[in-house]
């Protein structure tokens, strides 16, 4: 290996590298320069790439070769007035604000760290100035050694594996075939998008005493426009206002309101009147627009090398995790698919909905207090036959492989996100320790102790006051919590009051399907409850963040996404757990009937099951909050933007926008939310936990899912890209306590799981039946042929005569069964009202009991040996992975050791030349 490295970097001296070929190892190098200056290269947008990655990439550097008129990039609305200085960030602030002062000592300050400054006035109010700030290149140069920030140094190394020449015809052949195929439709066409090229280089820390060793075609675009915003938004967070040891930072300034807004400008319109086919993209930002933000490419990957290039690490990882998501959730879906068609086409045979639909002369108690009215059996057949198709042998199978599904999709993306973590340079990436925030600052100032890193003395919270703070916290928590289980007993109270009204009900359609009536009303009610909730929930949560008085932002993001999380969770499926553990266990039976507050009889299942409940319920919320979110998502800021745009038609009459230059079109945009990534992170996350919680009870959920999920990346890309101003690009080498919230769900889910199987559907019953007392008792088997009877040993028979007064059913059913009714059954096993321990459970209830709590014993166990087996044989890296990054970091110090080296040779040669001798004569 050290012989092969060796003789490439001996090649590169020599001008063209030619391919070479090592045992098992061919290395192909491309021409570099031993000053530094390569070919045309993308030298303002290197990246380090996956060579089989989808994505790629424009630049400008590489725009005259694909037919781009050069200088495009730098329109007047992204220059200074001279037209050469490229604006790098934009600050907004008011003349009329009164915070000048501070202002002008901080502007003096960016002076005095090399920034140079231009200010202009906005066109639409002659109130609004735009401060626009340019970063020279020496100062990139110094903030960019600072900061560590990774530039290309050398094209990067493709090495593949030497085939014998059978082997290579064969793959010739194959290729050749392959042509003959359709390509990929999901794939960008290299030959359409000309444009769109992958670019490999190593990086390095960039260094000002190693400059030569770096790749640098053009100063002005050595830098792209992301690393030069955050390279000025680093300087801006470093320069003081004020006198002072902590008066610094342009986030302080915009919470006194000594600036309006803060942002880095979009790389010009994501329109053209141009076809991008013909004329090739006029900036990242149409490009961005018409690869991944138009809906007519919903179907195709998404560029994340651009999309990480334009926003950064960490909004491209937000898409890269969504985008692996939603490609997992396509099998969930086909075998979810496959479970329900399943219990369509089996329908026919179904033993025990045969039954039901058969039992004419099988009378039904009433489900509620003297409105309700007596029932055949047979009334509940569709409700049978909808229920087969959610809760059929199949279930238990779904169930299994969704918790497997869940482990395989969080420890592939561990390996996903390794493998985007080294492509973008984020494996040896270190966060920056956290600013102490402001209210941390202002609060415990007077308090400090030396900080064992930094070794500076900073504000120091007292051990007391924070558990003090923490425990009143959680106290809050609790509280919350409390006030959604008072929300659901609320909706508890009208699921038992209705049933009664619509079983009363004037219209026959509602009094006959009084309970579906309920449940769907129940339902609607419930969702209008949780989004208000949310809303409360947010200023609850923020609030209690503040009183704990988190040390850092980082610290401050983390506690509020906990508990943000836990309310909308606990709100959006308490009402869901009630329904699948809780309706209809407690309700007692029929003359003995538990009651809420001694007075409203408690909800009783469906004659055909409580599934069907369950499945109405999820089914309801998954649209409507879905639904919901994505008019939120785009519906809101385009209701903005368009009130924004007819406000200024109103006060300066019709101005054509593109006129307006680009920072104040930008103005005009909506701000990423003060969250950032959160509401996006948390809805995901919530739907997650909706698809995999309670999907052995609806296994549509992923189809659903990734029906919004193909949706949501284009309304997200769409909203990013045309809607909002152009967020901080910044770094970030995982989605952080997202993951730890996935795996809990993924945990809990498991046991949900379980529950759902052996305690709300009746998978454990009519298998105690096949095998215990059914047709085929101790032969050891069960199919639909052992079902035979099952309805009837599942009812138990009740003696209407002891029907409490209050209970009595104000009609004796002769209207119906034109006779009075004497008896009537009901879900339970029971003895008859004729045994000499009448209404007590029987037998067979204790065998369910038994078998119900075995199952969810050996569920579990079983599934989560199969998880943690799962886990440990996937590993977190790839082998081909782990391996590039071991070659890589070798040939990396075999280059620049021979780089210094070359360059200690060459001031060796010039020193000789200098000190050679000259003839001199003696005097």
């Amino acid at each position: 290996m050290k012989e092969s490295s060796a003789e490439s970097l001996d090649s590169s001296v020599q001008g063209n590298w030619p391919p070479l070929a090592v045992k098992d190892v061919k290395v192909v190098l491309q021409k570099e320069k031993s000053d530094g200056i390569s070919s045309p290269s993308r030298d303002d947008d290197s990246t380090l790439q996956n060579p089989g990655s989808h994505s790629s990439i424009l630049d400008e550097n590489s725009k005259s070769q694909l037919g781009i008129p050069e200088g495009r990039n730098k329109s007047p609305g992204l220059c200074f007035s001279d037209g050469k200085c490229l604006i790098d960030y934009i600050l907004v602030y008011r003349k009329s604000s009164s915070q000048s002062e501070k202002r002008e000592i901080f502007e003096r300050n960016i002076r005095a760290e090399g920034l140079r400054m231009e200010k202009e006035a906005c066109l639409t109010n002659s109130d609004v100035i735009f401060l626009k700030l340019h970063a020279p290149w020496d100062v990139l140069c110094r903030y960019a050694e600072l900061m560590n920030i990774r530039m290309p140094f050398r094209r990067k190394i493709f090495y593949m594996h030497r085939r014998h020449k059978f082997l290579s015809r064969i793959e010739k052949r194959i290729n050749k075939f392959r042509g003959w195929l359709p390509r990929k439709p999901m794939k960008f066409d290299d030959d359409t998008l000309p444009y769109l090229e992958e670019n490999e280089s190593f990086t390095a820390p960039f260094s000002r005493s190693r400059i030569h060793h770096f790749i640098i075609h053009n100063k002005d675009t050595f830098f792209n426009n992301a690393t030069r915003s955050r390279i000025v938004h680093h300087i801006l967070q470093r320069v003081k206002y004020e006198e002072g040891k902590n008066k610094m930072g342009m986030n302080r300034l915009l919470t006194n309101n000594s600036y309006e807004a803060a942002f880095p400008l979009h790389e010009g319109s994501y329109h053209s009147k141009n076809s991008i086919r013909t004329h090739g993209a006029e900036n990242h930002r149409h490009l961005l627009y018409e690869c991944w933000a138009w809906w007519g490419v919903w179907y195709k990957y998404q560029p994340l090398d651009l999309i990480r290039r334009y926003f950064g690490e960490k909004i491209g990882l937000y898409f890269a995790w969504l985008g692996w998501y939603t490609g997992m959730l396509f099998p969930a879906a086909v075998v979810g698919l496959f479970v329900f068609l399943y219990g369509i086409f089996t329908l026919e045979h179904c033993q025990v909905s045969k039954e039901i639909c058969q039992a004419t002369d099988t009378i039904m108690c009433p489900i509620c207090d003297q409105y309700c009215p007596y029932l055949r059996l047979s009334d509940s057949c569709i409700y049978a036959k909808v229920t087969h198709l959610f809760d059929n042998g199949a279930t238990v199978f779904f169930a299994v492989f969704m918790a497997v599904w869940a482990t395989v999709f969080l420890e592939f993306w561990k390996r996903r996100r390794a493998v985007l973590a080294y492509d973008w340079d984020l494996i040896d990436w270190e966060e920056e320790e956290d600013e102490i925030r402001p209210q941390f600052e202002a609060k415990y100032s007077k308090k400090e102790r030396m900080n064992p890193i930094s070794g500076k003395p900073e504000p120091y919270q007292a051990f007391t006051e924070k558990y003090s703070r923490l425990l009143v916290s959680s106290s809050g928590i609790f509280f919350m919590i409390l006030v959604v289980i008072a929300a659901v007993f609320g909706i508890v109270i009208y699921r038992v009051i209705t049933v009664s009204t619509f079983a009363a009900f004037g219209w026959a359609l509602i009094r006959n399907n009084s309970q579906v009536a309920t449940t769907g009303t129940a339902v609607c009610i419930n969702f209008c409850v949780i989004m208000l909730l949310n809303v409360l929930y947010e200023k609850v949560a923020l609030f209690l963040t503040n009183l704990e008085q988190p040390r850092t932002e980082s610290e401050w993001e983390n506690s509020f996404t906990f508990k943000m999380f836990l309310f909308q969770f606990v709100n959006l499926n308490s009402s869901t757990f009630y329904i699948a553990f809780f309706l209809g266990r407690f309700t007692g039976r029929p003359g003995a009937y538990l009651r809420l507050i001694n007075r409203w009889k408690l909800e009783e299942c469906h004659p055909s099951g409580c599934l069907i409940d369950l499945c109405m319920q999820m089914g309801i919320i998954m649209v409507l909050k879905q639904t919901w979110n994505n008019f939120m998502e785009l519906g809101y800021p385009l209701i903005q933007n368009w009130w924004t745009r007819q406000r200024l038609k109103r006060e300066h009459g019709h101005i054509p926008k593109a006129s307006l230059p680009q920072w104040e079109r930008d103005y005009n945009l909506q701000s990423m939310n003060a969250y950032g990534l959160f509401d996006e992170y948390l809805k995901m996350i919530l739907q997650f936990g909706f698809t995999t919680i309670f999907v052995a009870a609806f296994p549509l959920a992923p189809l659903l899912a990734l029906i919004n999920n193909i949706i949501e990346i284009r309304l997200d890309a769409y909203k990013f890209v045309t809607q909002w101003r152009r967020p901080l690009p910044s770094q970030a080498k995982d989605i952080g306590i997202w993951y730890g919230i996935l795996e809990g769900i993924g945990i809990l889910s498991v046991i949900t799981n379980a529950f759902v199987i052996a305690v709300t559907s009746d998978f454990i019953p009519r298998l105690v039946y096949a095998y215990k007392y059914g047709p085929c008792a101790g032969q050891g088997r069960a199919g639909e042929g052992c079902m035979i009877g099952y309805v009837n040993a599942s009812l138990s028979v009740f003696r209407v005569s002891d029907f409490e007064k209050r209970s009595q059913p104000r009609t004796d059913g002769s209207e119906l069964f034109e006779e009075a009714v004497k008896y009537c059954r009901y879900r339970d096993y029971r003895e008859p009202p004729d045994s000499a321990e009448q209404y007590t459970y029987t037998l067979q209830f204790w065998h369910v009991l038994a078998a119900r709590l075995a199952f969810i014993i050996v569920f579990e166990h079983m599934v989560f040996a199969i998880k943690t087996l799962i886990a440990y044989l996937i590993p977190d890296l790839p082998k081909d992975l782990r391996d590039r990054m071991r070659r890589e970091k070798y040939l990396i110090q075999e280059m620049m050791y021979e780089a210094e080296l070359e360059r200690l040779q060459k001031e060796k040669d010039e020193k000789k030349k200098k000190e050679s001798p000259h003839h001199k004569e003696w005097p």
